[in-house]
C-alpha cells in the first residue's frame, strides 16, 4: 500500500515543491476554504524574493480579509473582523497584492471565479481571469501543465479527507494521468478544524505525496451572516412557492439565499403565516397559480433533496427544520414499485439527503458537518463537481431520478425582457465574479424531467445616488443566453419564460419590474416590434413600488437576521446609520443633507453613546475624527428616530 511522505513544517514543504518543480511551480489550489493559506503565503514570499523563480497559481475564490477604507468604515470593520475571523486569521498575500496591483512580474494568479466585486479595478486579476464553466476547469487545467497541487485537508488518524473541497482534485488528477502527463506533486496540509467527511470526499491511502501537520494553524475563514431586507424577503416568499415537495433544491449564498431558506422554513413550520405573506404579495395571483402548477403551498411531507455545488448554512437550517430530508437510496426501487403499482418505499430510509461539491459558510456549518459525519455519515455526500453540476458519465439515469422536480436557484445582476441574464461581468467585460456553476445548472434544468432554472434578481439597484432598473432592454454582455430562459423572480413576482414567445416574455418580465421603469421598457419593446403599438400597461403593474411592498410584507415574516447575527447590539445600531451616510454621500443632494445634519444633529436617541464608544470615539479627538463623530451621531439620530 502506498504511503505519504511526512514533512515537519511548511518551510520543508516549500523546499520540496521548489525542488520537484525546478523552481517554477505551477500550482493548482482548491477554491474557497480548501486553500492552505500558510503554505501559499510561504510559496509566494519565496517567489517574490527570488526573481529567477516563478509562481503560477490556478484557483478560484481566494478568500482574504476585506480592506476597510480609512475613517468610519475602518472604525467599524476592523474590530468586527478581528473578532469574527479571529486574531490569528491570515489572508492570502498574493490576493492582497493582486487587489493592489503590485504582484511581482514572476507571479501570475489565474482564477475562474472572483470574490464578488472585490477585483473590479485590479488590472492583473482582470487580465489573468479565465472564464470557464465549473465542470470544465479540471479538463482545462490539464492543458496548463500543472506540476503541484496543494490542499487543506482533515485527518482522522491516518485517514485523509478532502473535507470541504472534493470538487476538482480527483477529476483533475484522473484527467492528468489519462492524458499521459506526469502526476502533479500532491501536498496535503492538515487543519484540526476542517470537518472530516468520509465517502466520496475521503482520499485513498497514499493519495497525497506529501502530508504536513503544522504545529499552529490560522483560523478558518468564516462568512458573516448578512442582513436580509424586506425586498429580499418578498423575493424569497415568491421563490419558495416554486419548490415541489419530494423534489430537489440547489441554492447559492448570500442574502437572497437566506431569504429563500427562511421562506421555505416558514412554509413548512408556520404555513398560515407564509400563506398570508404570499397572499399579500401576490396581488395578481400569478405566483399562487404557478405554485399550484409547478411548486406547492403546503408543508413538506416527503421533504426535499439537496444537490448543490455549494453547501452553505441554508442547507444546515433546512435539515434542522425538517425540510431537507428526502434520501436517495431508494430512488430506483421506488421507480420500480411505482411501475408495478406497489406501495411506495419509505422515503426517509437510507442514502444521502444532500450532495455537494464544496463547502463555505460559518464555523457553525463546519461543526455541523463534523457532527453529521459522526451521527449520520450517509446523510451528506461531498463529491466531485462533475457528479453535481451536470449529468455526466454512467450515473446520468440515477442522477435524473434523484433530481426529479429540481429547482435550481441562482442569482443574477440584470436580466433583459427577452430572458437573457447578466451574472458575472459588466458591459466592458470587467469581471465581477465569474460564471461558476450557474450555466451548468441552467442548462441541466432544461434536461431534467420536471426541472426548472430559477434566476433571482432584485428589480432595482442604487448607483451614484440614483435608483436604476435591473431589468434592461439589452446589455453588451450576458451570462445566460435568451434561448435558455426559464423562470425569473423579483420582489414583485414570478415570470415564467420557458417556451413562451418574445411578446409573452416581455410582458411577463415587465409585470415583475419596478413601476418607475415600466414605461421606458414598454417604449423600447414597441420600438423593437416586440409589443404592439397599442399595448397599454395594466394598472396592476403600476403597483410594483417599494412603498406597496413594505405595506404588503408582514413584519413577522421578515426578520432582518433570520438565522442570527454576528454583530453586537451596538453594531446592529450602527449598521443602518452607516448605510444612510454612505447613501447620502453618493450624490450632491445627499451631501447637502449631510452638511445640514452636521450643523443640526437632532435629538439624542437611546444607545447613542454606546454606539459611538464602539467606534472608538472616546477621549480627546483630532478635528477630522470629531467631525466624523458628529456626522455619525446625526446619522444615528435620523435613522433611529424615524
Amino acid at each position: 500500500m502506498p504511503s505519504s511522505e511526512r514533512l515537519p513544517d511548511i518551510a520543508a514543504v516549500v523546499a520540496r515543491i521548489l525542488a520537484a518543480t525546478g523552481g517554477h511551480p505551477r500550482v493548482a489550489a482548491p477554491l474557497g476554504l480548501g486553500k492552505p493559506h500558510d503554505l501559499l503565503n510561504a510559496l509566494y514570499a519565496e517567489a517574490a524574493a527570488r526573481p529567477e523563480t516563478s509562481l503560477t497559481i490556478f484557483s478560484a475564490l481566494s478568500l482574504t480579509r476585506p480592506r476597510a477604507k480609512p475613517g468610519l468604515e475602518a472604525r467599524f470593520l476592523d474590530p468586527f473582523l478581528d473578532r469574527h475571523l479571529g486574531p490569528d486569521f491570515r489572508g492570502l498575500d498574493y490576493a492582497a497584492a493582486q487587489a493592489q496591483g503590485v504582484l511581482p512580474a514572476n507571479v501570475h494568479v489565474h482564477e475562474f471565479y472572483l470574490q464578488s466585486g472585490a477585483l473590479l479595478h485590479s488590472a492583473p486579476a482582470q487580465r489573468d481571469y479565465i472564464s470557464q464553466n465549473y465542470t470544465h476547469v479540471a479538463r482545462d487545467l490539464v492543458d496548463r501543465q500543472i506540476n503541484a497541487l496543494v490542499q487543506l485537508v482533515a485527518a482522522s488518524g491516518e485517514r485523509i479527507s478532502l473535507s470541504t473541497n472534493p470538487d476538482l482534485t480527483f477529476d483533475f488528477l484522473d484527467r492528468q494521468v489519462a492524458a499521459g502527463q506526469p502526476r502533479a506533486l500532491c501536498v496535503a496540509v492538515v487543519h484540526p478544524d476542517m470537518p472530516f467527511v468520509s465517502g466520496n470526499a475521503e482520499a485513498p491511502a497514499g493519495f497525497f505525496d506529501v502530508v504536513v501537520t503544522p504545529e499552529t494553524t490560522p483560523s478558518l475563514f468564516a462568512l458573516p451572516r448578512q442582513p436580509v431586507t424586506v425586498t429580499e424577503h418578498a423575493l424569497g416568499i415568491h421563490a419558495s412557492a416554486l419548490v415541489r415537495d419530494g423534489g430537489c433544491l440547489e441554492i447559492g449564498i448570500g442574502a437572497l439565499s437566506d431569504a429563500i431558506v427562511n421562506a421555505l422554513l416558514l412554509r413548512h413550520g408556520r404555513n398560515a403565516v407564509w400563506s398570508e405573506a404570499l397572499e399579500a404579495l401576490d396581488g395578481r395571483g400569478v405566483t399562487r397559480s404557478m405554485a399550484l402548477r409547478e411548486g406547492g403551498i403546503e408543508p413538506f411531507e416527503r421533504g426535499i433533496y439537496g444537490a448543490s455545488e455549494m453547501v452553505m448554512d441554508g442547507f444546515m437550517h433546512l435539515e434542522r427544520g425538517g425540510v431537507l430530508k428526502r434520501r436517495t437510496f431508494d430512488d430506483v426501487e421506488r421507480e420500480r414499485r411505482s411501475a408495478r403499482g406497489e406501495p411506495d418505499a419509505d422515503p426517509h430510509r437510507g442514502g444521502h439527503y444532500l450532495r455537494g461539491a464544496f463547502v463555505l459558510g460559518s464555523r457553525e456549518l463546519y461543526r455541523w458537518l463534523h457532527q453529521r459525519e459522526a451521527e449520520d455519515p450517509d446523510g451528506i455526500d461531498l463529491c466531485r463537481v462533475s457528479n453535481v453540476n451536470q449529468l455526466y458519465g454512467d450515473h446520468q439515469a440515477l442522477a435524473a431520478l434523484q433530481r426529479r422536480d429540481a429547482r435550481f436557484f441562482n442569482t443574477c445582476m440584470m436580466a433583459t425582457p427577452l430572458g437573457a441574464a447578466v451574472s458575472d461581468a459588466l458591459a466592458d467585460g470587467e469581471v465581477v465574479s465569474g460564471v461558476g456553476g450557474q450555466y451548468n445548472f441552467v442548462a441541466m434544468a432544461h434536461e431534467l424531467p420536471g426541472g426548472r432554472s430559477v434566476l433571482l434578481m432584485r428589480s432595482t439597484r442604487s448607483t451614484g445616488g440614483k435608483v436604476v432598473s435591473n431589468i434592461v432592454w439589452n446589455y453588451p454582455h450576458t451570462t445566460i443566453p435568451r434561448h435558455l430562459r426559464d423562470i425569473v423572480v423579483t420582489e414583485y413576482g414570478v415570470a415564467d419564460l420557458r417556451g413562451r414567445s418574445d411578446t409573452e416574455c416581455v410582458q411577463a418580465m415587465l409585470a415583475i419590474a419596478d413601476a418607475r421603469f415600466i414605461d421606458g421598457l414598454v417604449a423600447q419593446a414597441k420600438k423593437a416590434g416586440k409589443l404592439q403599438a397599442g399595448f397599454v400597461v395594466p394598472d396592476a403593474w403600476l403597483r410594483n413600488t417599494p412603498e406597496a411592498l413594505r405595506l404588503a410584507m408582514p413584519a413577522l415574516a421578515a426578520p432582518e437576521f433570520p438565522f442570527g447575527s454576528d454583530f453586537s447590539p451596538e453594531e446592529l445600531r450602527l449598521l443602518p446609520a452607516l448605510a444612510w451616510l454612505r447613501s447620502m454621500s453618493a450624490s450632491w443632494g445627499g451631501r447637502l443633507r449631510l452638511t445640514g445634519a452636521l450643523l443640526r444633529p437632532g435629538k439624542a436617541v437611546s444607545g447613542e453613546e454606546e454606539a459611538l464608544a464602539r467606534m472608538g470615539f472616546e477621549g480627546p479627538l483630532k478635528i477630522a475624527d470629531a467631525l466624523q463623530m458628529r456626522l455619525l451621531r446625526a446619522a444615528l439620530r435620523r435613522v433611529h428616530a424615524a
